[in-house]
């Protein structure tokens, strides 16, 4: 659970349930500075001259607002809508994309005005009937952190799993999950985990639970009959990696529960990176070891009309044959939905 070092409360965050909840949550904890903002000029209440020192005070800082525009964002491929119900993260993940697009907002937000939210949602899933709407509560967010204590996600898939063409899904790397573990579902939430071999967490995953611990959590939800995904990502490649990535899958199919009810989903991401998240890496990260020599890489452009550096094409096909032998020989009941 993150117990952040302060929280700023937006203007009218406290007029909405899940804003009183947290307030009393923490009230008393004199550990925890609470700040009610009159403005909602967030910046200047984070100490930090430069981004290395912004960065690291915003990861323990948690805003509480409330959500003014009700038009959601698209999430292609894997969803038709982002569903903003938190954004940020505190994990100090080196190579994370929302590094990048975040920059200047790395705090964790909660929107308040959920039920809002959900409306809006609604609203979405009856333009598209009879289709079937998926939405994606972590495009820009790890939102388990602080579900202890907001139940933003509790509340979200108990609305979904009463919507017969809605569906919700969302991805985290941390293990507060045990209040979602008893609510009625529907199989209408997909939660996937984010997991990588102890090197990559180690090097560049700080303030992240461990695989072991990961891999806990995600028994624990397929236990609960939710549908459950793995996302490894970001693959490097380095000394040993496919010694290192092949024991990462045989540890996590010993540890699965028998008679799984969904099939697991696979997707695996191989590790890139912009020339915007680069320079922005360096600064918060200035002794960074990730590998981001150009030289190495190939430049590619993608889907959304700017350019990536990639591993070159010999190495991404080695990824791909790697892990689609070793997903398919190790585990059963199971679809590797995609490997880039």
């Amino acid at each position: 659970m993150f117990v952040p070092k302060r929280i700023l409360f937006e203007k009218n965050a406290l007029n909405y349930k899940m804003g009183k909840d947290i307030y009393d949550f923490f009230k008393e904890n004199k550990n925890v500075e609470i700040i009610n903002l009159s403005t909602n000029r967030v910046k200047e209440n984070i100490p930090g001259e430069n981004l290395y020192d912004f960065y690291r005070e915003s990861k323990k800082t948690l805003v509480v607002g409330v959500k003014k525009g009700m038009k959601f964002q698209s999430c292609k491929p894997s969803a038709h809508y982002q569903l903003p119900l938190i954004s940020g993260c505190i994990g100090q993940c080196q190579y994370c994309y929302l590094n990048t697009n975040l920059g200047h907002r790395s705090y964790m937000k909660l929107n308040v005005n959920i039920d809002d939210i959900l409306e809006q949602a609604q609203k979405y899933i009856d333009e598209r009937l009879p289709e079937e709407t998926i939405f994606e509560g972590s495009a820009t967010s790890d939102p388990i952190p602080v579900e202890p204590y907001s139940n933003s996600l509790k509340y979200t898939i108990e609305f979904f799993s009463k919507k017969e063409k809605g569906k919700f899904r969302f991805v985290t790397k941390y293990t507060d999950i045990d209040t979602l573990l008893t609510i009625q579902h529907g199989g209408h939430t997909d939660i996937r985990f984010t997991l990588n071999t102890n090197k990559v967490i180690k090097d560049y995953e700080s303030n992240t639970p461990s695989l072991n611990k990961r891999i806990e959590a995600s028994n624990k939800v397929i236990k609960a009959e939710y549908p459950t995904g793995f996302i490894i990502a970001p693959v490097f490649l380095y000394d040993n990696w496919k010694k290192d990535y092949k024991n990462l899958l045989l540890d996590l199919n010993n540890s699965l529960p028998k008679n799984i009810l969904h099939p697991l989903t696979f997707e695996v991401i191989s590790h890139r990176y912009t020339t915007r998240a680069k320079n922005i890496i360096l600064e918060a990260f200035p002794n960074t070891e990730l590998p981001m020599n150009n030289e190495d890489r190939t430049y590619k452009y993608g889907q959304f009309g700017y350019g990536k550096f990639v591993y070159n094409k010999q190495d991404i096909e080695e990824i791909k044959y790697f892990f689609s032998n070793e997903i398919e020989s190790i585990f059963h009941n199971k679809i590797i939905k995609y490997i880039i």
